[in-house]
């Protein structure tokens, strides 16, 4: 059986066709992007237990109303979801002004 030219190109076109549209490539920087996907196990994905345990043991720090002229002896300085605070004992202190204010760190 005789397959004329322009049926063979045909077939081989429509095959690659049919190839590019089942075949899921993952190239960096893409080509086409069909949509956006959050693949769990990584961080930043929203899903992931990386995202889950970094948003759920996020620390608040709350300012009360007591204020301090000079801190206690034996502070030491920590960092705290990037604010700078002297922890003295049992007691976290922030720089407010000239003075130290009392602060709560949940």
């Amino acid at each position: 059986m005789k397959i004329r030219v322009k049926t063979m190109i045909i077939i081989i076109g429509c095959s690659l066709l049919a190839l590019v549209l089942l075949v899921d490539f993952d190239i960096p920087g893409g080509v086409f992007v069909s949509e956006a996907q959050a693949r769990i196990g990584r961080p930043a994905s929203p899903g992931s237990v990386a995202g889950v345990a970094r948003r759920t043991t996020r620390r608040t720090i709350r300012r009360t109303s007591r204020y301090v002229a000079t801190l206690p002896r034996g502070c030491t300085t920590v960092v705290i979801e990037g604010t700078t605070l002297h922890h003295c004992g049992g007691t976290y202190y922030q720089a407010s002004g000239g003075k130290y204010v009392v602060v709560h760190v949940d």
